[in-house]
């Protein structure tokens, strides 16, 4: 008898995580979706600047360094 019980449960969390519609901020969306990749690119490589200081003379695809 606990598996109908249980089924019943399991049928109506799924009935309503199917029918939930959040509210959806497109400008949010559009700003992630078109943002500048380089600005976030140079955002990340600033955070391990410290790290790199020392390969200003590595070229990438060489293997070796000047």
């Amino acid at each position: 008898m606990g598996r109908g019980r249980q089924k019943a449960k399991h049928t109506k969390v799924a009935r309503e995580l199917k029918y939930f519609s959040p509210e959806t901020d497109y400008n949010a969306l559009e700003r992630e979706l078109t943002g500048s990749q380089h600005d976030h690119l140079e955002d990340e490589l600033s955070k391990w600047a410290e790290y790199t200081a020392d390969d200003d003379t590595y070229v990438p695809g060489d293997g070796t360094q000047r």
